[in-house]
């Protein structure tokens, strides 16, 4: 059995509060592509991300992002054509604007809900044909940001964009295959070097590790007016293009493109990132009192039927209240001639609902101003919204319009076969949660059916839970699965969502008493997080702070090993550690002791298997 020892290192620079001056230089005569014989401009900020805007001999612009010394993009074009002007090249500079940004906000899900943003920020502005364009990038200690604006009193028609991301292609990636015709980034990472990846599209966020440095390509601060892109890999060239989703984005007047984001720096840098809601647009909802996250038992994945029943619904309701957890989700099939009678029934025993709709339910404003009031009424607390599958700018009008009425009526949200989150918990904190991944659904009791491979497992906290909350409905014991039953239970921390949906049945909850112990106790708000130890696609290994409590959870891909992990997360004193562990016949075991930040935990672990601890301060 071999050990593994935590190698997870961590910059040491912390974020000051005012970000360091961008500094303008012109580059040597060079070639076309990096800016040879036009103009160049250093970007740099707090810590060791910095970038290079150049414009070229042809008046095109690229962009150059490095870590330290390592070349984490290679010069990349930039641009956006409209219907009236084609800005990839032809342009001309005509001034820079500079501020540095120093920013605290909350957000009632996440890594953290309290934030701290620090960047450096500059408007470069090119002009075209008697047209401007504006070329915003900001850079900070944990990655560069860049997006467009269009300003002026016209309807713009945007035909698509030159943006692209030249990664160097000896790079180990995780690409998320695209299916254009679902739109619901259900599918597994393809991992191996960006040369060796296939021609296609791909999902965000897309993970790259290049030297010592890691990068996560994504998408921020998208609304309607815009749709939401996705990346395109040109094998010929080993170049990632942006593609939008529609012939034609339009946009009123002063149109602002979504940010074309880059998380960079060392593992651990990237998975305790905040970039998305850092460059998200502040809060629309002003009282956020209503918005409470919380545990769900959910009846639909161990009995398809049970939607349909009201017994079955009391049962889960009485399991929910007995279990300190704060929701029940009803999946598709409850009916309106009893559902007021369950949300009164769970209200007396302090639990609220959570109720399936399929999105064409609530598509027109009409059904909304009808459907949204007639479901507060009745007590219901939330809305699974499904069947979305779109990235168009058409789906995008959609949701913001739900996000606006679900504020106004109080309804808390959570999107299922969906587009990825882009920052919008943080525009709006209602928004729990959103599936957007191959989650524990495909994990159900079927003939036939053959588990995910556990690489998925240990790569989605690095890739798709890292850009907002991820509905895996983890923990699910009686599944198809490869996870070994502590591993399962260390999902409960391992993944984020700002209402946990605990999907197996209340038999086999009640069979694992001392899982079920973990789950009543394991919050799903938290005030920090830390990567402890990892490697995509091997294990993950994250410690999350609620309070004074710390929880510490960790799964792993391929054979059993021993995992040796520090304990530096800690404050001073002494901590109690109640440990769930893989035991010998694949049940979970427990374990008390005493540890300190200076103690290592050293635990053998299954086959795809893991552990959960609840570290407590010893008073």
């Amino acid at each position: 059995m071999r050990v593994i020892r935590s190698r997870v290192t961590r910059a040491a620079a912390g974020i000051a509060c005012t970000a360091a001056a961008l500094v303008p230089l012109h580059a040597e005569a060079a070639g076309p592509t990096d800016g040879g014989g036009g103009r160049s401009w250093r970007l740099t900020g707090q810590g060791q991300v910095s970038g290079q805007l150049s414009l070229t001999r042809d008046g095109g612009l690229t962009l150059t992002a490095r870590h330290g010394s390592t070349t984490v993009l290679r010069p990349s074009a930039l641009g956006i054509r409209t219907a009236d002007t084609d800005f990839g090249k032809g342009l001309r500079f005509t001034g820079r604007g500079d501020r540095a940004l120093h920013e605290t906000y909350t957000t009632t899900t996440g890594r953290r809900t309290r934030h701290t943003s620090d960047a450096s920020e500059s408007t470069f502005t090119f002009r075209k044909d008697g047209r401007t364009l504006k070329v915003i990038v900001r850079v900070s200690a944990d990655g560069l940001a860049y997006r467009y604006a269009l300003p002026g009193k016209d309807t713009v028609t945007v035909l698509g964009e030159s943006s692209e991301f030249a990664v160097p292609p000896s790079a180990d990636s995780s690409l998320l295959p695209y299916d254009n015709g679902r739109s619901d980034y259900e599918s597994a990472h393809d991992r191996g070097s960006v040369a060796d990846a296939k021609a296609g599209d791909y999902g965000y966020p897309a993970l790259f590790h290049v030297g010592t440095s890691w990068m996560l390509v994504e998408e921020a601060d998208l609304n309607s007016s815009y749709g939401g892109s996705r990346l395109t890999l040109d094998a010929t060239t080993d170049r990632f293009h942006l593609t939008l989703p529609d012939p034609a984005e339009v946009s009123g007047p002063d149109l602002t493109t979504p940010w074309r984001t880059m998380v960079i720096g060392d593992l651990a840098t990237v998975t305790e990132s905040d970039l998305p809601t850092d460059l998200a647009t502040p809060s629309k909802v002003a009282d956020t009192s209503w918005i409470k996250p919380g545990k769900a038992a959910w009846s639909w994945w161990s009995d398809g039927n049970s939607p349909t029943s009201l017994a079955a619904q009391r049962k889960f309701v009485d399991f929910a209240a007995k279990e300190g957890w704060e929701y029940v989700l009803v999946d598709s099939g409850w009916s309106n001639d009893w559902m007021p009678e369950l949300t009164a029934y769970a209200k007396e025993k302090g639990v609220g609902v959570w109720a399936w709709v399929r999105w064409q339910t609530i598509d027109q404003q009409s059904e909304r101003d009808r459907l949204f009031p007639q479901y507060k009424s009745w007590g219901i607390a939330g809305l699974k919204i499904d069947f979305l599958e779109s990235d168009g700018q058409d789906r995008m009008r959609w949701y913001d319009a739900v996000f606006k009425d679900s504020a106004k009526h109080q309804l808390m949200l959570n999107f299922h076969g969906a587009t990825i989150p882009r920052g919008q918990e943080r525009t709006w904190p209602q928004m729990m949660s959103v599936e957007a991944v191959k989650g524990a659904e495909g994990t159900r009791p079927k003939p036939g059916r053959q588990p995910f491979p556990a690489a998925h497992y240990t790569t989605l906290p690095f890739t798709r839970n890292l850009i907002g909350p991820m509905d895996f409905t983890p923990v699910t014991f009686s599944g198809v699965r490869p996870t070994s039953d502590a591993a399962e239970l260390a999902l409960s921390v391992v993944y984020e969502s700002g209402v946990q949906h605990f999907a197996d049945s209340v038999e086999s909850y009640e069979a694992h008493p001392e899982a079920l112990t973990f789950l009543d106790r394991v919050p799903t708000v938290w005030d920090d997080t830390r990567l402890v130890d990892g490697d995509p696609g091997d294990r993950a290994v994250i410690a999350r702070r609620s309070g004074d409590d710390w929880y510490l959870g960790a799964i792993t891909s391929g054979e059993a090993r021993t995992l040796d992990e520090p304990l530096t997360f800690l404050g001073a004193g002494r901590w109690r550690a109640e440990l769930y562990k893989d035991g010998p016949d694949g049940k979970v075991v427990t374990e008390t002791r005493e540890v300190t930040a200076a103690s290592r935990l050293s635990l053998p672990v299954a086959r795809n298997g893991g552990f959960a601890v609840r570290l407590t301060p010893v008073r």
